[in-house]
């Protein structure tokens, strides 16, 4: 079991000590999609769903889930980030929101789950938000698309 990093010696759970790593600046990026019918798409374009501006609120969510997502997955560490950008792309053929997460901070260990959560809260309040017009909406491909900072070096998806 000691090549298991989250495994103590009895082969329990176990948060990773990393408190001999070091300082670096840590970067990354997440993306996904939540597919809709036309109807859906153009209320979200026109601002028109009942519960509000759903992008506004969809952001803020994301942003909020970047910050806690040490309290949602069991084996992070709680982060001082940086920076949370939350972006997002309205596309045709098939209708769907693209969303991007960027999270950044300066610290002993990766911000991909934190980049990885942002993305599937802003994508679950799209969902929440709009299911009074559609219920078969699709959360599809939450996604790393890069990492940089840390020991494990750089990383980029091949797409």
């Amino acid at each position: 079991m000691s090549e298991l990093t989250h495994f103590n010696d009895q082969g329990r759970a176990r948060m990773v000590d990393v408190t001999g790593k070091a300082v670096t600046h840590r970067t990354a990026i997440a993306r996904g999609e939540i597919h809709m019918n036309g109807e859906t798409f153009s209320r979200i374009q026109a601002g028109t769903i009942k519960k509000g501006d759903v992008l506004a609120v969809a952001q803020v969510a994301g942003i909020q889930a970047a910050k806690h997502t040490w309290e949602l997955i069991p084996m992070c560490h709680p982060l001082p980030l940086t920076g949370v950008d939350i972006s997002f792309s309205l596309l045709e053929n098939p209708f769907r929101v693209e969303i991007t997460a960027q999270v950044t901070c300066s610290g002993v260990t990766g911000v991909e789950m934190e980049a990885l959560t942002a993305v599937s809260a802003a994508a679950l309040t799209i969902y929440d938000m709009c299911k009074a017009v559609q219920k078969d909406m699709r959360v599809e491909h939450i996604r790393l698309l890069s990492k940089s900072g840390g020991k494990s070096g750089d990383y980029q998806i091949k797409e």
